[in-house]
C-alpha cells in the first residue's frame, strides 16, 4: 500500500519539478541561506552572465590595468553579436565606463564583446578569465564560453553560483556597484530603462541583472537593502519578465519579515554548502517560446503568468519554509506592475570622456547620427514597437531589450537559424565563431543597410541597392529565417 501512495506521490511532484524554477535567497554579509529551491541545478545563464563580465572588467580597472575613461573600439566580431545591442558601426570608439553602463542596463550584446576585447584581447583569452576567477571564487557549477550568454551549450551556471558571483561583486568592488542599479540610460534621444522590474518600484532595491533565452526562461539577480540588512535573490526559469521580479520581490519580503521566525526554521547553511546537483540543464525552449504563447517571449513580457505553484507557499519537497511558518508577503505583484519612480537616465555616449560643453556636443552628435540613420530614426517614432511585433513573428526573436528588435531586425533574422535549436546548434558557434570567424560576413548586411540607404546620390546606390537583393535572400536577410533569433533580449532591453 505504501508503495501505491508513493507512486501517487511521486506522479504529482513529477510534472512540478519538470518545469520547475530556481530560486535562491541570502543574506549578503554573511552568505547565509534563507531559502532554496533547485539552487544547485545548472541552468543557462542568459544575460545575467554579464555580472561576471563587469566584475572582470572592474576588477582590471581596480587593479590599475585599464581606467574607466580607457578607450575601446568596436571590432566587427562585437558589431556582429545579435540584440540586444547598440548596434555601433565597427570602428566607433567608446569607453570602459560607458560600455559598461550600455551593457548592464540595455544588456547590449555587442557592448560585452567590446569589454571582452578590450579587456582580455580577445573572447576567448576573456573567457579564460571568466573562468579562472568563477573558479577562484568557489563557482563549481559554472562555466563560460561568450561574455553575453548568447545560447551557448558550454554557457552553464546555477543560482548557486550567481549568488556567490553576487556577493563577491558587492564585497570586492563596493566603489562601483552603483553600475548594477542604474535605472535608466540615454543615447542620443533614446531612453532605455533597466530591464530588472525592481528598480524604481520595490522599497531598497539596488541590484542586480537580468536575463533571458528560450533555453533558460526570464533570470533575474536581484538585491534589496533595509534597515542595514542586504539581501540577494536569485530566479532562474520565470515564465515572464514580470513574474522572475514578483518571485524575487516575494522572496526579499518574506527574508525582510522573517527575524521574529528565525529559530524556528532549520539551517541551511551558507550558500557554498550547497552541493550542486549532478545532472543537465532544462531546456525550457517549448515552454518559453514554443507555439503556446501568443506572442513571442520578451523581457518586456509584462504578464504575470502562473506558474507551477507560487514559491514559498509549500508546493516544493526542496522549499524549507512551511505554510505555517511563512510570514505575510505584501502584494508585490501591483507594485511591481505599478510605473517606476521618476528618474533622470544617466547620459552615455560615444567617444572619449567628456565634461561641461563638450559632453552636450557629444551627446548631440550621436543624437544627430540617429536621425540620419534610418532604424535609430524609426525607433522614435511612435509605430516603433507595433513593427518591432509584427518583425518578431518567431519566438525565438526574442531578446532581452524591446526597442531593438526594431533597429537590429535584420541582424535577428540573420542569426535565427542558430537559435531555433538553441542552446545546441546555436552555442559555440554563436561565440565561438564570432570570436574566431572572418568578421561579420553574416551580420554585416544589417549594419551596412543605413549606409546604403542614407545616401543622397540615390541614382547610382539605387543598381547596387537591388543587385544586392539577392545576396540578403540567400542569407536570409531578406527573407525571415525559419527559426528566429537566439538572442537575450527584445530589441530595445
Amino acid at each position: 500500500m505504501s508503495g501505491i501512495l508513493l507512486a501517487a506521490v511521486l506522479a504529482l511532484v513529477a510534472p512540478r519539478l519538470a518545469y520547475a524554477e530556481a530560486h535562491l535567497l541570502i543574506e549578503a554579509d554573511t552568505g547565509k541561506v534563507l531559502e532554496a529551491e533547485n539552487a544547485t541545478m545548472p541552468w543557462y545563464p542568459a544575460s545575467v552572465t554579464k555580472i561576471m563580465t563587469a566584475y572582470v572588467t572592474l576588477k582590471a580597472v581596480k587593479d590599475g590595468k585599464i581606467t574607466l575613461d580607457t578607450l575601446l573600439t568596436v571590432s566587427p566580431t562585437a558589431a556582429s553579436q545579435s540584440p540586444s545591442k547598440m548596434g555601433f558601426r565597427p570602428g566607433t570608439q567608446v569607453t570602459v565606463d560607458n560600455a559598461l553602463k550600455m551593457m548592464l542596463v540595455k544588456s547590449a550584446n555587442d557592448m560585452a564583446v567590446v569589454l571582452a576585447e578590450g579587456v582580455g584581447g580577445s573572447i576567448d583569452d576573456f573567457c579564460a578569465m571568466m573562468n579562472e576567477t568563477a573558479r577562484k571564487l568557489g563557482m563549481t557549477q559554472t562555466s563560460y564560453v561568450n561574455p553575453n550568454g548568447l545560447p551557448a551549450d558550454g554557457q552553464i551556471t546555477s543560482a548557486r553560483d550567481l549568488g556567490i558571483l553576487a556577493r563577491a561583486f558587492l564585497h570586492d568592488l563596493p566603489e562601483y556597484e552603483y553600475f548594477v542599479h542604474i535605472p535608466a540610460i540615454r543615447f542620443g534621444h533614446r531612453v532605455t530603462q533597466n530591464f530588472n522590474k525592481l528598480i524604481g518600484r520595490y522599497p531598497g532595491a539596488d541590484g542586480f541583472k537580468t536575463g533571458f533565452i528560450c533555453a533558460s526562461g526570464y533570470n533575474l539577480v536581484a538585491s534589496a537593502t533595509r534597515n542595514g540588512k542586504r539581501l540577494i535573490a536569485v530566479v532562474l526559469g520565470a515564465s515572464s519578465g514580470q513574474m522572475r521580479a514578483v518571485r524575487a520581490a516575494q522572496m526579499l519580503e518574506r527574508g525582510f519579515a522573517s527575524n521574529s521566525l528565525a529559530w524556528l526554521r532549520p539551517s541551511l547553511g551558507k550558500v557554498e554548502d550547497l552541493v550542486p546537483v549532478d545532472t543537465s540543464p532544462p531546456n525550457l525552449r517549448d515552454e518559453m517560446c514554443g507555439g503556446k504563447r501568443h506572442k513571442p517571449a520578451s523581457d518586456e513580457d509584462d504578464t504575470v503568468a502562473s506558474n507551477s505553484g507560487t514559491p514559498g507557499s509549500g508546493d516544493s519537497n526542496l522549499m524549507f519554509y512551511t505554510s505555517g511558518l511563512q510570514p505575510q508577503v505584501a502584494n508585490v505583484a501591483a507594485l511591481i506592475a505599478a510605473p517606476a519612480d521618476a528618474a533622470e537616465p544617466v547620459v552615455v555616449y560615444t567617444g572619449p570622456t567628456r565634461s561641461g560643453a563638450d559632453l552636450i556636443a557629444a551627446v548631440s552628435a550621436d543624437a544627430d547620427s540617429q536621425n540620419q540613420n534610418p532604424r535609430h530614426a524609426a525607433k522614435s517614432n511612435g509605430a516603433k514597437n507595433k513593427k518591432s511585433r509584427v518583425a518578431a513573428t518567431k519566438p525565438d526573436a526574442a531578446v532581452e531589450p524591446k526597442a531593438d528588435a526594431k533597429a537590429n531586425g535584420k541582424d535577428s533574422k540573420a542569426t535565427g537559424k542558430d537559435a531555433k535549436t538553441e542552446p545546441k546548434a546555436a552555442a559555440k558557434p554563436a561565440a565561438i565563431k564570432h570570436a574566431n570567424a572572418k568578421p561579420d560576413a553574416s551580420a554585416k548586411p544589417a549594419s551596412d543597410k543605413p549606409a546604403a540607404s542614407g545616401g543622397s546620390t540615390a541614382a547610382k546606390p539605387a543598381k547596387p541597392k537591388s543587385v544586392a537583393a539577392k545576396p540578403k535572400a540567400a542569407t536570409g536577410e531578406s527573407k525571415p529565417a525559419p527559426k528566429g533569433s537566439s538572442s537575450d533580449g527584445k530589441p530595445a532591453s
